[in-house]
């Protein structure tokens, strides 16, 4: 087949088209990259944007040609605040048992109910007593019986005793006598304890409570044989009332409690719930662990809780705040107030001439709502606590005053600051929630 061949005025044509098209490209290109700089430049750098509302800028100051920026503002107060070390613990019985049965035989009846809170002593299961008591009438019979016999010896002792007074018999006659009946003194006793062994096999086929608490789950049924070797058991009583939580903090804490200690002090221990919002128990210092975990660089304490309502259950992880000390004419401020920057903590301080100026401060204790204020604030003065993020430094404000109580933590709330974990024993406050605060603090 002859293929139809292209004349050069047929290629120039289809060159000029290409190039046609290429240009069109190039300057569609080209419109769209101006009008991304078009926008680009009034929106970061050129032409004043229209102003929103309450006109934001980049760093939270008015732009353009707005009014004062409406903020809320407290005073600082004078006051005392607490000061905290926090913990990560686990609850821990003061006591665990697993009820096993002391001898062998058929369970007859079980006398709990599962999750019963039981007193020491009380009644828990019944084994067959039957083979201890058939030992206990073998025991007794077997007494009888040799009892008699040194009965007999002792008769036979006395008259050979007689006899040999009368020079009728010999001494050793007399001293075989007297064996005999010692040798009979030996086997009463032994059957002696023969019968308290019986007896002692009947008690213990009724298996008590050894201690107080609450039973768990049942282990084995009615019906089945059990042995005293058996290692599940029966039942496990665990101890509720009181009960201990084991928690940690850190080393650099560890002088701080121990002069609390050494002083006769008793500090108080809460157990709050993993959010850290609801207080769950109140309680005390019980010990401290003799020797720091070289591996995480904390210590172990135990505090003990009456557990009345039982709150706390064994092994359940619980947030753990102790106070340690109380300060007393601290600047206190809402936590809210406390902004963190790249140079450390600020507060939004406003000016007589309502214009708010960056205030670094250095910040101490914390009980979540309230932060105390070591340096960098005098009390009186106003700090901005909402409306912060619209402001910058010298921003005109219109102060609407929201005065909370600073003088008195809220009762029943938990500090919502709290570090958590088993590393979270520094002290609360600002320092503890954003990484600023010292070693004595919560």
């Amino acid at each position: 087949m002859n293929r139809p061949v292209e004349t050069p005025v047929e290629e120039s044509a289809v060159a000029r088209a290409g190039a046609r098209r290429r240009w069109l490209w190039t300057a569609l290109a080209a419109a769209l990259l101006v009008l991304a700089a078009y926008f680009a430049y009034h929106r970061f750098g050129g032409a004043p944007s229209p102003e929103p509302p309450h006109g934001a800028g980049r760093f939270g100051g008015p732009a353009g040609a707005g009014g004062p920026t409406p903020v809320v503002a407290v005073p600082a107060r004078t006051g005392s605040i607490d000061v905290y070390l926090n913990g990560l613990g686990t609850v821990t019985p003061d006591r665990t048992v697993t009820v096993r049965s002391r001898v062998d035989g058929q369970l007859l009846r079980v006398l709990f109910q599962e999750g019963q809170a039981v007193k020491p002593g009380e009644l828990l299961a019944e084994i067959d007593p039957r083979p201890f008591e058939v030992q206990l009438a073998q025991a007794e019979g077997q007494l009888l019986r040799d009892r008699a016999l040194l009965d007999n010896a002792r008769l036979d002792l006395a008259r050979y005793q007689k006899l040999f007074a009368e020079d009728s018999i010999a001494k050793q006659q007399v001293d075989t006598q007297a064996a005999l009946v010692r040798q009979y003194e030996g086997t009463v006793k032994i059957d002696q304890s023969q019968i308290d062994n019986a007896r002692l096999q009947i008690t213990y086929s009724r298996v008590t409570a050894p201690v107080g608490g609450r039973v768990g789950l049942r282990l084995v049924d009615p019906g089945n044989i059990v042995h005293a070797s058996d290692a599940n058991g029966i039942v496990i009583i665990t101890q509720l009332q009181p009960v201990s939580v084991v928690f940690t903090i850190p080393q650099d804490n560890v002088p701080a409690v121990m002069k609390r200690v050494r002083a006769g002090d008793a500090l108080p221990v809460e157990a709050l719930n993993r959010e850290q919002t609801v207080r769950l128990a109140e309680g005390t210092l019980a010990s401290v662990d003799n020797l720091i975990d070289p591996t995480t660089g904390t210590v172990k304490l135990k505090a003990r809780f009456a557990n009345e309502d039982s709150a706390l259950f064994p092994n359940q992880f619980v947030n753990v705040r102790m106070r340690i000390d109380t300060l007393h004419d601290a600047t206190l401020i809402p936590s809210s107030a406390v902004q963190r920057g790249a140079q450390g903590m600020y507060v939004y301080v406003v000016k007589d001439d309502h214009t708010v100026t960056v205030r670094p401060v250095k910040i101490g204790p914390s009980d979540g709502p309230r932060i105390a204020v070591t340096e960098g604030l005098a009390p009186g003065e106003q700090v901005v606590i909402d409306g912060v993020d619209r402001l910058r430094e010298g921003a005109a404000v219109e102060v609407s005053e929201r005065r909370p109580e600073l003088n008195a933590p809220p009762e029943g709330r938990a500090a919502k600051g709290a570090q958590r974990g088993p590393r979270s024993g520094a002290p609360s406050g600002a320092g503890a929630a954003r990484g600023g605060a010292g070693k004595a603090q919560r």
